[in-house]
């Protein structure tokens, strides 16, 4: 219990491990399943996401799925250690939690499209866990780049809340704060469920539907 409380309580910034000036490990050159670079530069005309929900392997797999998205990868932000490590980050002592990022054409899938996927795909009131995943790494978060991002993710997460009210669920807990750092994880943790079909994948949403685009 005790460990467990200590796990969902934020970290000092002064108490955070202080990281490192590079980073530790190589990010593999292109995504396991859309062929794609992981890193910039992208082409010309795409946007970003960066969504915390949960355990990031079963996050990245449902946005990779999405029609439009260029590219993922997972990695780590909103914290205060430069260039962790998922040992360090599992710590509790980073303050980082678990992200994916999403590169996506905006021509072909909208980001209040992208933001549907991120709310009916966890539990968006369950503070800083996910399930039996447990810790500030887990904590549900959206990292906005402009005001049109925060201004959609804010209005998707109102009326998310009033269909999960009315279906006997709590109030959402999830960040919705400016982009911060993006660091890359370890190369075994990109498209982790593609290279282990059957590995671990702790998500599960409410069951409750957003209605985004709807009137």
């Amino acid at each position: 219990m005790l460990f467990g409380r200590d796990k969902q309580r934020m970290i000092d910034p002064a108490e955070a491990l202080p990281g490192r000036d590079h980073r530790p490990f190589d990010v593999p050159a292109t995504h396991t399943v859309l062929g794609t670079p992981l890193e910039p530069p992208f082409p010309d005309g795409l946007e970003r996401m960066v969504v915390g929900l949960g355990c990031f392997w079963g996050a990245e797999r449902l946005f990779w799925q999405v029609e439009g998205v260029y590219t993922t990868a997972v990695g780590y932000a909103g914290g205060y250690t430069p260039n962790p490590t998922y040992e360090e980050v599992c710590s509790g002592r980073t303050g980082h939690a678990e992200v994916v990022l999403v590169v996506f054409d905006p021509v072909k899938v909208g980001y209040e499209t992208l933001l549907r996927v991120f709310w009916e795909g966890h539990d968006p009131t369950q503070g800083m866990r996910q399930g039996n995943d447990v810790g500030t790494q887990y904590r549900s978060c959206i990292q906005v780049t402009d005001e049109v991002q925060r201004k959609a993710a804010e209005a998707t997460r109102d009326a998310y809340q009033r269909e999960l009210a009315a279906a006997g669920h709590g109030d959402i807990t999830t960040e919705i704060v400016d982009a911060t750092p993006f660091w890359y994880a370890e190369d075994y943790h990109q498209q982790y469920l593609d290279k282990n079909p059957m590995g671990y994948c702790g998500l599960g949403g409410t069951g409750v539907s957003c209605p985004v685009g709807l009137t």
